[in-house]
């Protein structure tokens, strides 16, 4: 079980709801981060007490040092100062729930500093998985997942004596607020409309992605590289209750499922309690008020962002990468009103075409994807 954690991207969805769960298991925090929500990370230092508080840029992080100036905490900013969190000495393990690429770098700091991952930032593991799973081999680091979905794949392996037997992986999907819509019908969706999430409380980027499905496309990547599983053995399906939230199937065609209530608080803590389970403070899953559970084939041709990661699965290299960072670069611009809800498929599989795709040897190649892809957006918008 989890010690001492330092938190990167406390003042998120993820983030406070892992301070609350920390605090029930009196698990100590040694480091915290976030942008520039100076009002919120002040509140978790004097709560929390950590060495070392971490903000994204210079001006944020003088205005957080004045306000604590009466507490023992240290205060830094920007990647050098997510680094120095991501391998503070005191913490056995990091959660890392910074939104984007961004977490890659420190992933793969805390690795180096043989911390054990608990990982929420599926990014890192879309645009990295070859270097971030052959680092944390090499340093014989654990990654646990945080994310509601790879977490219930976690659970359900525990009772797989032998890989042999496995046979398909299977993530479920809420299908976001626009289930069912043809692909024209979103041609008008507002940002207000696309962050009405039907089931689940999240931050603005993972909600749109959940709207465009891009998220189930990340997840999938992520899928093969945290369960070494080929991608031709997982399957998406949309289960719009949120009940079930992912499933294994064996060769003998047995079908696992984890079910609970949506709460991220259950997966946050079981990737800080593995391979305990304690008492966690969220709804009972009574099935009789569920009444039913529904199962629906993704639609590709509408929601192309999941249609997109798939291709550049397949594709190899740093086409992840690409895929990724011309989503974040195209959710920031919806978010901005700058473009409509359909050009965001429309830039991710564009990317993929006019982007050249290399091999990933060091994480330069990963971060010189990440870049040209971004740039590719600003440019062609």
């Amino acid at each position: 079980m989890t010690k001492n954690l330092s938190v990167l991207g406390s003042t998120g969805s993820i983030g406070t709801q892992t301070l609350d769960v920390c605090e029930k298991l009196g698990i100590r925090i040694s480091a915290l981060t976030a942008n520039r929500n100076v009002d919120t990370i002040e509140t978790q230092i004097r709560k929390f007490k950590p060495e070392l508080a971490v903000m994204a840029d210079e001006n944020s992080a003088k205005e957080l040092k004045i306000r604590i100036a009466d507490t023992d905490t240290r205060v830094s900013y920007g990647m050098s100062g997510l680094c120095e969190a991501a391998s503070i000495k005191s913490a056995d393990t990091v959660l890392t729930a910074v939104v984007g690429m961004v977490g890659l770098k420190p992933t793969l700091t805390a690795i180096s500093a043989k911390k054990n991952i608990a990982l929420a930032n599926k990014e890192t593991l879309v645009a990295g998985g070859s270097l971030v799973m052959q680092s944390a081999k090499e340093n014989g680091v654990k990654i646990y997942p945080v994310d509601s979905e790879h977490s219930a794949i976690f659970q359900c392996l525990q009772g797989c004596h032998d890989k042999k037997s496995l046979k398909k992986l299977i993530l479920t999907a809420s299908g976001g607020p626009f289930f069912g819509r043809s692909y024209d019908s979103l041609k008008d969706v507002t940002v207000e409309q696309a962050l009405k999430h039907p089931n689940w409380s999240m931050g603005a980027k993972i909600t749109i992605d959940s709207a465009t499905m891009m998220n189930k496309g990340l997840e999938i990547i992520e899928a093969k590289w945290l369960f070494d599983v080929d991608v031709e053995n997982i399957e998406a399906v949309v289960h719009r209750e949120s009940i079930i939230h992912s499933m294994i199937e064996y060769t003998d065609n047995s079908v696992i499922a984890q079910m609970g209530v949506p709460d991220m608080k259950i997966p946050i803590q079981y990737a800080l309690t593995y391979p305990e389970r304690y008492p966690c403070d969220v709804g009972v899953l009574d099935l009789t008020q569920v009444g039913k559970l529904t199962f629906y084939k993704p639609d590709y041709e509408t929601f192309k962002c999941l249609k997109a990661c798939k291709r550049a699965i397949a594709i190899g290299g740093t086409a992840t990468a690409v895929a990724n960072g011309a989503n974040e670069e195209a959710v920031k611009y919806f978010l901005n009103k700058k473009i409509g809800f359909l050009d965001i498929g429309e830039i991710v599989s564009d990317a993929l075409d006019n982007i050249k795709i290399t091999e990933i040897s060091s994480l330069d190649d990963i971060l010189s994807a990440d870049k040209n892809a971004r740039q590719y957006v600003i440019e062609r918008i």
